[in-house]
């Protein structure tokens, strides 16, 4: 996988949290391979014990070198695993050790977009956030496989945000995400996989892997006008920027 990832030109790969057991794997192969990092958390389906002492063990996570974010954090009321009030618990207090750490933050959103939008304009107007290094980062979060409206995407820019954009760009019958892409802001948005989910198209229904982002960077490129390189080049410097890496090495600068 990380072979054909690199021959689709990919040169660095982040690799979301899910669980604590999970983000100590993706350590374990990070510190292993040196195109590698991840972004420690729990994701709102893996909420349902989260406590105090979760915490605790993200903050000990996060201190590893190839750690560049928190994430993947927020709500998702589609399968309604985790009662809402738990994953609220969960989110709020994973924002605010992203800002005690100076971290940047990728957020999940499905089908809770009012209420991620309440606890992200809460947050980034905070005194914990305002006197964090997040402050003076150019972006302190991005809203992961960006699946809203140009409001919700508006609402963002105020917060400082970046857009991600994933595979479904590329399916033939996702009008209204083909509609949409052409009114962001470029310089706004990120391109991504989600894997091993939401496959770009020729290879929708099997197991999606980081090489395929040359898909939706090639699909986004086509609604912009742009060529692909472009688009590519664009989105990698801004993921570069978004992560504080240079040249494929931690910027402790950038934290």
């Amino acid at each position: 996988m990380l072979e054909r990832a690199r021959a689709a030109g990919v040169g660095l790969i982040v690799i979301p949290g899910i669980d604590v057991e999970q983000c100590r794997g993706a350590l374990v192969l990070a510190g292993a391979t040196p195109e590698l990092y991840v972004a420690v958390g729990v994701h709102p389906n893996s909420s349902g014990n989260f406590a105090a002492s979760t915490v605790d063990e993200l903050r000990q996570l996060a201190a590893h070198p190839k750690v560049v974010a928190i994430g993947e954090i927020g709500l998702d009321y589609y399968w309604d695993k985790v009662t809402p009030k738990q994953q609220a618990v969960a989110f709020q207090a994973q924002l605010a050790l992203a800002a005690a750490l100076g971290l940047p933050v990728i957020i999940h959103n499905r089908d809770a977009s009012d209420d991620v939008a309440a606890i992200l304009e809460e947050w980034t107007g905070s005194i914990d956030f305002r006197n964090s290094q997040l402050a003076t980062r150019p972006f302190p979060g991005v809203l992961h496989a960006f699946g809203g409206d140009v409001g919700l995407a508006e609402r963002a820019y105020g917060w400082n945000f970046l857009l991600g954009i994933a595979g479904p760009v590329t399916f033939k019958n996702a009008r209204q995400m083909h509609e949409l892409i052409p009114q962001l802001r470029p310089e706004r948005l990120l391109i991504e996989t989600d894997a091993p989910y939401l496959t770009p198209h020729p290879y929708r229904g099997t197991r999606n892997e980081p090489g395929y982002v040359a898909l939706v960077a090639d699909k986004m490129a086509e609604l912009l006008g742009e060529s692909p390189g472009m688009a590519a080049r664009r989105t990698s410097a801004t993921a570069l920027t978004f992560f504080g890496l240079k040249d494929g090495r931690a910027d402790a600068g950038g934290r």
